[in-house]
């Protein structure tokens, strides 16, 4: 099962080419009139109303630490307006590129040399040069934090049921894992975490072998080599994990990709971050899923 990514290549800087999911994106528009918001995080460069919307616009170059847009040249850059973990912001960038497909196959990790302050969750090659696929989700992170989530409460049975299953995460971005992470460990759940597909695959085929096997995945669908649907489609494919309770947790927000999800055979998709939202239904996973016979 192979799956192709729409990516839109654009510039921060005057040579380095970078580039962001096309299913994040609901419009490019030119600079436009913006106006002050006060008390917002300094690489806000305040709102602009589009089609009867108010949307923050935030300096990505600034944002993650090339040399800030400067007001000359404001009026010759473009805004990419998104739509990602429940957040519609417009992200300012120097130039527009192009729009391309390439295979999630042909995106791999970043080099771990990076270290964790990178906001990169894959590298591809594009006519000989590399492409930065930028980590939105740890962008807005920063300029959005939020670490008040909203916990459900949970009977005793029902957090019994919870501690008693094994539990996979896997997400490429730095910030879901810690999301993710906080809002099991807040209700006491323990839980594996790996950071691509292929590691989810090889953990799910150990835990299994070892007698253990993995009673709910929830997984990202963005992510470089094995994307989401892929490592579904193969969690469903095997009858070793027939049982398993597939979650797909993903920062778009398009019907299109929920359809596919359950297409594949996933048993939900559900947008990122709702720490409520997610642990109801790992709960509803951890009771089982009905196999057909």
């Amino acid at each position: 099962m192979s799956q192709s990514q729409g990516l839109l290549l654009f510039k921060l800087n005057l040579t380095q080419k970078f580039a962001i999911g096309t299913l994040k994106v609901q419009e490019i528009v030119p600079s436009t009139r913006l106006y002050a918001l006060p008390k917002s995080h300094p690489m806000v460069m305040g709102v602009a109303t589009l089609r009867g919307r108010t949307i923050p616009i935030i300096d990505m170059a600034g944002a993650v630490g090339y040399r800030a847009i400067s007001a000359e040249e404001y009026d010759s850059c473009n805004i990419i307006i998104t739509d990602c973990s429940r957040q519609i912001v417009g992200f300012l960038v120097r130039s527009i590129d192009k729009i391309m497909t390439c295979d999630w196959k042909d995106i791999y990790a970043p080099d771990p040399s990076l270290g964790v302050n990178t906001y990169t969750t894959g590298i591809l090659e594009v006519e000989d040069k590399l492409v930065q696929v930028m980590d939105v989700e740890r962008l807005l992170a920063d300029i959005y934090p939020d670490e008040d989530y909203d916990i459900p409460q949970f009977s005793h049975t029902e957090l019994e049921e919870l501690r008693g299953k094994s539990i996979l995460v896997v997400d490429d971005s730095m910030v879901a894992r810690h999301q993710l992470g906080t809002a099991l460990e807040s209700a006491g759940i323990p839980f594996q975490v790996c950071k691509n597909g292929q590691d989810a695959l090889d953990m799910m085929e150990a835990s299994y072998n070892a007698g253990r096997p993995i009673d709910v995945l929830v997984s990202d669908i963005e992510m470089p080599g094995l994307d989401g649907y892929e490592v579904a489609f193969e969690v469903r494919s095997s009858p070793h994990f027939a049982s398993t309770y597939i979650i797909l947790h993903t920062s778009l927000a398009s019907e299109i990709s929920a359809d596919r999800a359950h297409q594949i055979g996933a048993d939900e998709a559900l947008t990122k971050f709702d720490a409520s939202e997610l642990l109801q239904a790992i709960l509803r996973g951890v009771k089982g899923r009905i196999v057909e016979a």
